[in-house]
This record gives C-alpha cells, structure tokens and sequence, in this order.
C-alpha cells in the first residue's frame, strides 16, 4: 500500500491493542478492504465475497487469514468463521453496507449488528477517504501516489446492555451503528479536509 499510494492513518490508538474487535469500515471502491489490511495496526479478517477467491486470488486471501462469504444467503460457514474470529480475540472487518457504493452508510445490513450483539465485541468505525476520484491511469486503481486517508473513531457498543438478541434488539441496534458511523464519517471528512 505505502508503495504505489500515500496513506496516511489517523487516530489508529483508537483501536484496541488486544481483544475481540469489529472494524466497521465505508467501502466506495476495491481498494478500500486491501487499504485497510495493508494498514491495520493489528491482523485484519474481512469477509469477502466468494467471487474473490477465484485462481491465484484465492490461496493468496486464505492466507492472509479472509473469510470467503456467500452474499446471496446466510452462509452459516462465513458466519461460524467470522464468530470464531472474534472468539480468538481477533479483528473482524465488515463493510456494513454489504456492498461497494457511495460509501455514506446510507443503507446497513444487519449483519454487523448479529456479530456484535451476538459477540459483544466493541465496534470501531474506520473512515477509508480519498480511494475514488478523478484522473485515474488505471480506472480500477485510485491514481498512483496519490494520499488516501484511514481515520480511526472511538469503539463503542452496539448493543443496549440487555444482551438480547432479538429482531427488534438487532434493527435497534442497527440503527444505533448507522448513527455512530455516519457521525464518525462526518468527522473524518471535516479533519481531512475532504
């Protein structure tokens, strides 16, 4: 990553040095999942799609410790290894929008919020900026050298302390992530400048 682009990391002591983790991340381009794990101050899971793990791709991200997910039902494989990530004291990453887009947090799955609720595992919210833009040599690549920040927010909860883990106690605490991680955007652009 620090060879082909400028990343510049804020706020990384935000993420805890040891214990379970989940590193909720925007995701508006390709580049995002591999920035962050090229960056983590600590060994990074993401879930990704399985379409990933095709040729040479495929032992390349097994090794490097990603979990191959099937977005098109509730892969109980994908979610007993994420869960046993967490169980192990590990970072999980999750693009909570389950997708590329605009990367704002408009439109959460709940799957970010089954893993915390179910795990307890704090959630940081992490900020990738300056991956889409204009100029591109490679139009699949942000241009080269170009910086790209990765702003770290302050973990927090996401569950209400009751341990529930019911529907309604799932969407509540969805829309408790949502708030948390569309504020930590806002900030993370205004510190920029972005």
């Amino acid at each position: 990553m620090n060879g082909l682009w400028r990343p510049r990391v804020l706020g990384a002591w935000r993420l805890p040095a040891q214990g379970p983790v989940i590193l909720a991340g925007n995701h508006s381009h390709n580049i995002d999942g591999p920035m962050l794990i090229g960056t983590c101050p600590r060994p990074l899971h993401f879930l990704v799609k399985k379409e990933a793990f095709v040729g040479p791709l495929d032992p390349f991200l097994r090794a490097i410790g990603q979990l191959k997910v099937d977005r098109a039902s509730a892969d109980r494989t994908a979610i007993t290894a994420a869960l046993g990530v967490l169980a192990r004291g590990g970072v999980l990453g999750i693009f909570p929008e389950g997708t590329r887009g605009d990367g704002e947090f408009a439109q959460l799955r709940a799957g970010l919020a089954y893993f915390a609720v179910r795990s307890g595992a704090p959630v940081v919210p992490v900020a990738v900026l300056g991956s889409t833009g204009e100029g591109r040599l490679v139009s699949a690549l942000p241009p080269l050298r170009s910086r790209i920040d990765i702003v770290y927010g302050e973990p927090f909860d996401a569950g209400d302390g009751s341990g529930r883990r019911t529907r309604g106690a799932l969407d509540a605490a969805t829309l408790r992530i949502q708030e948390r991680l569309t504020a930590h955007l806002a900030y993370a652009k205004q510190a920029t400048g972005r």
